[in-house]
C-alpha cells in the first residue's frame, strides 16, 4: 500500500484547497520542487501533483513548476499527474518531460474517445481520475456534478486500457473528516484494476482502513492537507502500511 504525498500547484506554489474551492487555498510552499525533495527524503515511492489552474483553464498552466519538480526527484520516484490535460501532444510532451503517469479526469468523462486514443497511444501510462459525490461524477474542477455513475464510468474506462482510477470523494477533499472507505472498496470491488484512494484522509487510522481493504483492489492512497498540517505523519503513514501489507 503506497502513502502517495499530493502537491497541489496553484500560481506555481504548492497549495491545498477545501473541496476544490480555488479561493479556498492554503499555501504551504513557495517551491513544490524543495517540497517533492523532501517527500523523497522521507521515503515517498510515488508523487502526486495536480495542475489546479490547469484543471480551471483546460490547459496546462504550472509547467514551469511540474519541470521543476521532474527534475528534482524524476529520476528516483515515479510521478503522476493531473490538471488541464485535454489532449495526446500535452500527454506526450509530459511524458516527454519525465511524468510516469498522466491523470485524465474531465476531459475522460466529456470526451470519452479522446481517452480511449490516449490509451491506444500511451498505453501504460494513462491513469483516470474520477470525482464524485453521492456516487455521481463531477467535472471541471468539481463544479458541476453530472448524471454518470462513477463504478458504471469506471468500468467504461477499464474496458479502454487504463492504468487505474484514482477516486476521490470530493466531499471529504481537505476536509481532515476521513476517508470514505466503504465507497473506495465498493468501486474497488466492481474493477481489475488498481484504485488509488484520494479525499479525507486524515489520520493513521485511516491508513489502517484503508491496508485492511487492500485485497480488495486498494493500491495507495493520496494523502494531502493532513500531511501538511501534521495531523498524518508520512514516515510513520507508509511505515505502519507497509507492515500491514506485507
Amino acid at each position: 500500500m503506497l502513502i502517495i504525498p499530493a502537491i497541489d500547484l496553484k500560481d506555481g506554489h504548492c497549495v491545498r484547497l477545501k473541496q476544490g474551492v480555488m479561493e479556498d487555498a492554503t499555501v504551504f510552499s513557495e517551491d513544490p520542487a524543495a517540497m517533492a525533495e523532501t517527500w523523497l527524503e522521507q521515503g515517498a515511492r510515488r508523487l502526486h501533483l495536480v495542475d489546479l489552474n490547469g484543471a480551471f483553464a483546460g490547459k496546462p498552466v504550472n509547467e514551469n513548476a511540474i519541470k521543476a519538480i521532474v527534475d528534482a526527484v524524476g529520476g528516483e520516484i515515479p510521478i503522476q499527474l493531473g490538471g488541464g490535460i485535454r489532449d495526446l501532444d500535452t500527454i506526450e510532451r509530459y511524458l516527454d518531460d519525465g511524468i510516469s503517469y498522466v491523470i485524465i479526469g474531465t476531459a475522460a468523462v466529456k470526451n470519452p474517445g479522446f481517452l480511449h486514443e490516449a490509451c491506444d497511444a500511451f498505453p501504460g501510462h494513462i491513469i483516470v481520475g474520477l470525482d464524485a459525490k453521492d456516487g455521481k461524477v463531477a467535472v471541471d474542477g468539481w463544479s458541476k456534478l453530472t448524471g454518470h455513475d462513477v463504478l458504471d464510468l469506471a468500468q467504461k474506462f477499464e474496458g479502454y486500457g487504463v492504468e487505474a482510477v484514482v477516486y476521490t470523494d470530493i466531499g471529504r477533499d481537505g476536509m481532515l473528516t476521513g476517508i470514505n472507505i466503504e465507497a473506495t472498496v465498493a468501486l474497488a470491488r466492481g474493477l481489475h484494476i488498481p484504485v488509488i484512494a484520494s479525499g479525507g484522509i486524515t489520520d493513521l487510522e485511516d491508513v489502517r482502513r484503508l491496508c485492511a481493504a487492500e485485497e480488495e483492489g486498494i493500491m495507495g492512497a493520496i494523502a494531502g492537507r493532513a500531511l501538511y498540517e501534521g495531523t498524518l505523519d508520512f514516515a510513520q503513514a507508509q511505515a505502519l502500511a507497509d507492515e500491514l501489507t506485507r
